[in-house]
C-alpha cells in the first residue's frame, strides 16, 4: 500500500486530494481539501500573478504539502493551469513553491490539462461504452473534450473561464442588462469553430466536472426539491439551467444574488460569468442534459501517476510511454519527409545516452524527453531548410498534439532540436536563460549527443549500424579522452559519416571536458580503424557547466 497526492493549483482554487494505492491499482481517498486563493485575474490574457496572490498560493500550498505529509504520501504532485502558464512571471511563482513551500509545480498546457481531466472523470462516470463530450469550466480557461471510451478524439482549451468573464464583463461581479448582452455574444463568438468539430464527432452523453458546473448543479437540484443531494448523483437539463441562469443575472450584485438558494458566498461574485458560458455551450453544442463528475483534473493527476508507475514500456530503445509516443508520432509523421532517417538517428543517440550514463547522471524520465527531441529535431525542414532547427523549435513548442507532457518538458525537448545545430546553448539566448541551470545541463547533454547521432546518418544511409562507448564508462577517462565506437557495414565508405560526426562532437568536448575520439570498427570483424582528422578536444577556457553527475 503506498499513498500518493495530487494539487490542483488552479485560477480560482487550489484542490488537494490524498489516496492510498494497492498493488492491484486499487485506491482510497483518505483526504480532499479545497481552497479558494484567486490566484488569476484579468478579462483577457493573464499576463502577470499580483505579489498578494503569489502569498496567498504559496501559503496554501505549504498547508497542503503539510496534510499531505501527515497523511503519509510519498509523492506529491501539483499541477497548474491557466493562471501559471499565462503569467510572464510564472517562473518566480514556480521557485517559490518551491523553496518555501517544498512543492515541484508542472505547468501543464490546456490540451494536456484537458486530458488530465478526461482521465480524472472516466473514472467517476461509466463512459467507456458510449461517445462522451466533457465540459470543465474554471476560473481562467474551459476544457472541452470529446471521448470515444477511453481515447480522447477532441481536446480544447479555450481561454473562457469564470474569473475571466467576470474581469471583462462584470466588475466586482454587478451585473447590468448590456453586460449580460455583451458577455453573451462575446462567448458565442469565442466558441467560433468549436460547435461544427462537436457537432461532427457527436455525442451520446455530456457530462460537467469542477467546481462551476458543480455549483450550479446543486443550485438546480435544490430548485427542483433535491435538497439530498450528492456530486455523484448530480444532473440537470437545460431548461434548468436556463431558468438558474436568469435568476442570476437578474440579481444585480453578488449579495443580491445570495438569495438564491443553495449558492456559497465564496462563488456569488463569478457565478454568472460562468452561468453564461455553459448556458451558451448547452443551446450551441445541443446539450439537452447534463450529468456531474466528482472527479476532475486532481483525480486525473493521481491516475496518470499510477498509470506511468504500472506500465513501463519494455522496449530497450524506445522508453516513451503509449500515450507520449503517440502525440510525438503524430508530430513526426505530419512533418517529416524521411521519418525512418530520424528514427534511426534517435537509435544511436539513445545508445551513446545510455553509454554516457556514468557522465551525463540523467534518468530515464530524461530519456523519455531525449527521445523525443531526437524523434523530431528535423521537423522544421517542413517549413524551410534554412534555419530549420528555430523552426523545429516553434513546431514543437506550439503543437497541441504533444499530449502527456508537462510545459516544462515540451521547452526542454524544443530547445534540445533548437540546439541541434549550428550556435551551442547559450546564456545570452532568452529561452536558454529561462531555464533553470539543471534544465541548462539536461539541454547541454542531450543536444551534444544528439549532434554526434546525426553526424554518423550523414548521409540517411543508415551504415553506421551501432554506436558504443569504448569499454562502457571506465576506460573512455584514459589519457583525458572519451572514445565511441561507430560499428559500419562493411566494405562500405563511411567517410562523410566518420568525418561529420567527430565534426558535430565539439559541444559533447566541452560539455566532458574530455577530447572526444570517434573510430568505426566493422560489423564482421570488429576491427577497429584509425580515428578521422579533426579530433575534438576541450576546451578549459570556454563557459560551460559541470557534467551532473549523480542526479539520478
Amino acid at each position: 500500500m503506498s499513498v500518493i497526492a495530487a494539487i490542483d493549483v488552479g485560477t480560482n482554487s487550489f484542490h488537494l486530494v490524498v489516496a492510498s494505492i494497492d498493488a492491484d491499482g486499487h485506491f482510497e481517498v483518505l483526504t480532499r481539501e479545497r481552497e479558494p486563493v484567486r490566484l488569476g485575474s484579468g478579462g483577457e490574457d493573464m499576463k502577470r500573478l499580483e505579489l498578494d496572490a503569489m502569498d496567498r498560493g504559496v501559503s496554501t500550498l505549504d498547508r497542503m504539502r503539510r496534510i499531505a505529509d501527515h497523511a503519509g504520501a510519498t509523492s506529491v504532485t501539483a499541477v497548474a493551469t491557466s493562471a501559471v502558464r499565462e503569467a510572464d512571471n510564472r517562473g518566480e511563482f514556480v521557485a517559490r513553491a518551491l523553496s518555501e513551500a517544498g512543492v515541484d509545480i508542472e505547468v501543464v498546457s490546456g490540451v494536456e490539462e484537458a486530458r488530465l481531466i478526461h482521465l480524472g472523470v472516466l473514472a467517476a462516470v461509466p463512459l467507456l461504452d458510449k461517445r462522451h463530450l466533457i465540459i470543465d469550466i474554471g476560473g481562467g480557461s474551459t476544457e472541452f473534450i470529446v471521448g470515444d471510451g477511453a481515447e480522447p478524439l477532441l481536446l480544447r482549451s479555450l481561454k473562457l473561464g469564470s474569473i475571466r468573464l467576470t474581469d471583462r464583463f462584470f466588475p466586482e461581479g454587478r451585473t447590468r442588462e448590456r453586460s449580460v448582452h455583451e458577455c453573451r455574444n462575446y462567448i458565442r463568438s469565442f466558441l467560433g469553430h468549436l460547435p461544427a468539430e462537436v457537432a461532427e464527432l457527436g455525442f451520446e452523453t455530456a457530462v460537467g466536472s469542477s467546481g462551476t458546473i458543480i455549483a450550479l448543479a446543486r443550485m438546480c437540484a435544490i430548485r427542483r426539491g433535491d435538497r439530498d443531494n450528492r456530486t455523484g448523483r448530480l444532473s440537470f437539463t437545460r431548461k434548468e439551467l436556463r431558468s438558474l441562469t436568469t435568476d442570476l443575472t437578474d440579481a444585480a450584485t453578488p449579495a443580491r444574488r445570495l438569495s438564491v438558494e443553495g449558492l456559497e458566498e465564496r462563488r456569488a461574485d463569478i457565478i454568472v460569468g460562468g452561468a453564461l458560458l455553459l448556458a451558451e455551450t448547452f443551446k450551441l453544442l445541443g446539450i439537452k442534459r447534463m450529468e456531474v463528475s466528482d472527479y476532475a483534473l486532481r483525480e486525473g493527476i493521481l491516475f496518470e501517476q499510477m498509470r506511468r508507475a504500472a506500465a513501463p514500456e519494455l522496449d530497450p530503445f524506445h522508453r516513451l510511454e503509449d500515450l507520449r509516443r503517440s502525440g510525438v508520432m503524430y508530430v513526426a509523421n505530419s512533418y517529416h519527409e524521411d521519418l525512418r532517417h530520424a528514427e534511426h538517428i534517435t537509435d544511436l543517440a539513445l545508445e551513446l545516452f545510455d553509454g554516457l550514463c556514468g557522465l551525463h547522471g540523467l534518468d530515464e524520465e530524461d530519456r523519455e524527453l531525449f527521445e523525443a527531441a531526437s524523434l523530431l529535431h528535423n521537423v522544421g525542414i517542413f517549413i524551410s531548410h534554412s534555419a530549420h532547427h528555430r523552426h523545429s523549435y516553434y513546431i514543437i513548442r506550439n503543437s497541441e498534439h504533444l499530449t502527456g507532457f508537462t510545459e516544462r518538458e515540451i521547452e526542454i525537448i524544443a530547445q534540445v532540436a533548437r540546439y541541434h545545430r549550428k550556435s551551442a546553448p547559450k546564456s545570452k539566448h532568452a529561452d536558454f536563460a529561462s531555464l533553470n541551470s539543471a534544465d541548462q545541463d539536461r539541454v547541454r547533454w542531450m543536444a551534444a549527443m544528439l549532434r554526434v547521432a546525426i553526424g554518423l546518418d550523414r548521409s540517411n544511409r543508415q551504415v553506421v549500424t551501432r554506436v558504443r562507448v569504448a569499454g562502457g564508462l571506465q576506460s573512455s577517462n584514459h589519457d583525458g579522452e572519451l572514445r565511441l565506437f561507430a560499428r559500419v557495414s562493411p566494405g562500405v565508405d563511411t567517410s562523410v559519416e566518420m568525418f561529420t560526426a567527430q565534426n558535430r562532437s565539439e559541444l559533447l568536448a566541452a560539455i566532458t571536458g574530455r577530447t572526444v575520439v570517434i573510430e568505426s570498427e566493422v560489423a564482421e570483424t570488429g576491427r577497429a580503424t584509425h580515428p578521422t582528422n579533426g579530433t575534438h578536444h576541450a576546451e578549459p577556457a570556454r563557459a560551460v557547466s559541470e557534467p551532473v553527475a549523480g542526479r539520478r
